[in-house]
């Protein structure tokens, strides 16, 4: 046998399986990491970098933890600075990300506020241009989700904020961002597999959901006249700090059980594919979209 199959691990195996222990953050938004058990990976023991964004300048919305803490880490090990964008309450888990992205060696700005605010948006992108001079890779990240008992049940203000902080805020950034993007510059937009396959009990998170993918597309298609690219990344069952503040407990302790590998994703098991988005690697990748979900079919 070789060294490489002596280092090759069934992937259903990686992780820790359902069932979880009982959380604490039921309906208490925004979700902290640090309180979750398990502790997601986001890739602080294992992501290395071979340099592929060395020098490129960064924003990432929800930067603070989830997925958009294993890309804020996997940019670092790979040479960008990064500035992160989230909610105030937030802050502990955003200190965190800023020691590991600071422990790489690169420049990490921490912008709190709610990017449900156009003027948010802006004072976001001002400060990446103001720290930076510039920005080559923008990742819309960050997202609010609700669990909900069907449209009856869904209030003009969840919907309202649940479209304002997930799809209007990747139109005000990406509009802001477009003067101080150089050509080669990259826009990642987060979809879901819940675009494609709904689920009632989150009839407006899929719904914006569904909104990123097509917006993505049709983005791609303009931004290209500036020497730019737009893609998406779409998870399926992600452990991150939105479900246990989202969902029941029940369905947090058997959460990602029913993907065809038995549990859910890590953080830093996306955070490759947001990499080669970002990188030169992927010139004429435009208009894509990677479906990361275990296998969970999306069609």
């Amino acid at each position: 046998m070789t060294e490489d199959q002596h280092t090759q691990q069934d992937p259903r195996d990686k992780y820790p399986q359902p069932e979880y222990p009982e959380q604490t953050q039921i309906d208490q938004h925004p979700g902290i990491e640090s309180e979750m058990q398990p502790k997601p990976d986001y890739g602080y023991e294992t992501y290395r970098g071979n340099g592929r964004l060395e020098g490129k300048k960064a924003v990432i919305t929800g930067g603070d933890s989830g997925i958009g803490r294993a890309v804020a880490l996997a940019f670092a090990r790979e040479g960008a600075d990064v500035l992160i964008s989230y909610l105030p309450e937030e802050e502990s888990d955003a200190e965190e990300t800023a020691r590991v992205v600071e422990e790489a060696g690169k420049k990490c700005v921490r912008v709190p506020g709610d990017i449900s605010e156009e003027t948010q948006c802006q004072a976001v992108i001002q400060k990446a241009v103001d720290e930076f001079g510039r920005i080559d890779v923008l990742v819309n990240n960050a997202a609010h989700q609700r669990t909900v008992n069907g449209i009856a049940d869904i209030s003009s203000e969840l919907l309202d904020k649940t479209f304002k902080t997930n799809i209007y805020a990747m139109f005000w950034l990406v509009k802001a961002a477009l003067p101080h993007m150089p050509k080669g510059g990259s826009i990642i937009n987060v979809g879901s597999a819940q675009a494609y396959k709904p689920s009632p009990t989150l009839l407006p998170y899929s719904a914006t959901k569904g909104a990123i993918v097509t917006f993505t597309e049709g983005l791609a298609q303009d931004v290209v006249q500036y020497g730019l690219r737009a893609n998406c990344v779409a998870p399926g069952p992600v452990w991150t700090p939105i479900i246990p503040a989202s969902m029941e407990a029940e369905t947090v302790s058997q959460f990602g059980l029913q993907s065809p590998m038995g549990r859910p994703g890590q953080p830093v098991e996306l955070a490759p594919a947001f990499v080669f988005f970002a990188s030169d690697e992927s010139s004429f990748v435009n208009g894509s979209v990677i479906d990361i979900t275990g296998g969970q079919p999306v069609a």
